[in-house]
């Protein structure tokens, strides 16, 4: 029989059809250690908090590591659809969540995406499309993008046990790229081509963590 622990599982969250198809699609998906679960959750605070904490109550998801993925709103000037978002913390009303191993995933997005931008901040969320002066007035805070789950998928997260918890978020949408404009749809499509190509840094994140600390 062997000794071996088994390898902690992984839940990645995103909210859209779309965002899935294009975690479910990418090209090199790479291999990943442990079960990994790739789980819709609707869009929405509320549905991404319902979805995460009824996944992790169940057996197969004990003890597993969380990260919530998908599209976002930029805050900053000079952000281009296509662009990536790692959350250093992620904010509601509720608080702020710490995100873990947050060098790692720029490094291996860096790898995995070569030639795209990548943001490092405080990700907000909210509970609706943000737009005008609403987009100024986050970033004053602080914060770098804003999306819908993001903040309650790991708040979610942590509220049912600790674990470790990261955001990975593609910009389609930016200040001089508002998604209201038609134009916008070839950002759309950068922006789905991108998050096809992510899986193999969320892998080696993932990896990461199951490495004895020394």
């Amino acid at each position: 029989m062997s000794t071996t622990p088994a390898a902690a599982p992984l839940l990645i969250a995103c909210a859209l059809g779309i965002e899935q198809l294009a975690l479910r699609t990418g090209g090199d998906r790479g291999s990943a250690d442990g079960p990994v679960t790739v789980l819709r959750t609707g869009m929405g605070p509320k549905a991404a908090e319902q979805a995460v904490t009824r996944a992790l109550a169940g057996p197969a998801l004990t003890g597993a590591a969380v990260l919530a993925t998908g599209f976002c709103a930029g805050l900053a000037p000079g952000m281009h659809p296509g662009d990536l978002v790692v959350a250093e913390e992620t904010r509601d009303p509720r608080g702020t969540t710490p995100c873990v191993g947050t060098d790692l995933l720029v490094k291996e997005l860096v790898r995995a995406v070569p030639g795209r931008t990548v943001h490092t901040g405080p990700l907000t969320g909210s509970d609706h499309v943000v737009r005008g002066h609403e987009r100024s007035d986050l970033l004053a805070t602080g914060a770098i993008a804003v999306d819908m789950e993001s903040a309650a998928t790991l708040h979610s997260a942590v509220r049912a046990g600790a674990r470790p918890v990261a955001a990975v978020r593609v910009v389609v949408d930016a200040p001089e790229h508002e998604l209201v404009r038609i134009g916008t749809v070839r950002g759309g499509i950068s922006a789905f081509r991108v998050l096809r190509a992510v899986l193999p840094a969320f892998f080696e994140w993932h990896r990461s963590l199951l490495l004895p600390r020394r």
